[in-house]
């Protein structure tokens, strides 16, 4: 991504959705203000176009990959990660989502009508993930913290309003099927995150937004279904005898 301040706003914004953040949490105009150049963007916001420029310039910055083996780590440091990493990207960007979905529908319902349906759609996966993660901070996180300082000090495993971990387990692996099933119609509805030709860059940062939702519930489904919940399955089982 070429960065200089003659460049407009909405030339930033198309060809890198992911500036729409920067230039959203600036109170930049991307879109109705987009034909601006990026200089007089920040001129009429009152920002410097240098420290624009340094934010932007961090999001061509490498990408640190992770290496961490979490099958290795202990429940609490997954559940950590979890937490810090995941649920709080869930509800940073979902509200985000909704917003430019929002702007969408009311210019171009019309001539798109299936953004109608995606508005709806991921209205009711954040109304699914916002009630399934609050289960899993209030009940099931903090059991499995419990269990697994309880196994290391010997003790026994500790109370909870379950007869055993699989069944809230079974329930949270149900729910990411739900999840699951939501984000496969988000990706029919909006024919893979490909915004129509000409599209605005609301219309792109939306999409963009979508997609980028979709890779990192991805990632924080695998954690759960494939780490997390086996090995406190398999914890709660190999200890069970001492319950």
């Amino acid at each position: 991504m070429q960065l200089i301040a003659e460049k407009t706003v909405r030339e930033y914004a198309t060809e890198a959705p992911a500036t729409i953040r920067v230039f959203e949490a600036l109170g930049i105009d991307y879109c109705c203000g987009g034909k601006r150049t990026l200089r007089d963007a920040c001129t009429t916001a009152g920002i410097e176009p240098e420290r624009v420029l340094s934010l932007l310039a961090l999001l061509d910055a490498p990408v640190a990959v992770t290496t961490t083996d979490w099958a290795t780590q202990s429940l609490r440091a997954l559940i950590t990660h979890i937490l810090d990493t995941h649920h709080t990207y869930v509800r940073r960007e979902m509200p985000r989502i909704l917003g430019l979905l929002a702007k969408v529908v009311a210019r171009h319902a019309a001539q798109h009508p299936e953004v109608r349906e995606i508005e709806e759609v991921f209205a009711a996966l954040e109304q699914e993930l916002s009630s399934h993660m609050f289960k899993e901070e209030q009940i099931l996180f903090p059991y499995l913290n419990r269990l697994e300082q309880s196994v290391e000090k010997g003790g026994t495993l500790p109370s909870a309003c379950f007869s055993t971990v699989e069944q809230p387990i079974s329930m949270m692996l149900a729910e990411h099927d739900d999840a699951g099933a939501l984000l496969a119609r988000l990706r029919e509805l909006s024919s893979g995150y490909q915004p129509p030709p000409g599209a605005c860059p609301t219309y792109i940062g939306a999409y963009a937004g979508l997609a980028d939702f979709e890779r990192d519930l991805h990632q924080h489904i695998h954690l759960e279904n494939n780490i997390l919940f086996p090995r406190a399955t398999a914890l709660e089982s190999s200890n069970s005898t001492v319950h």
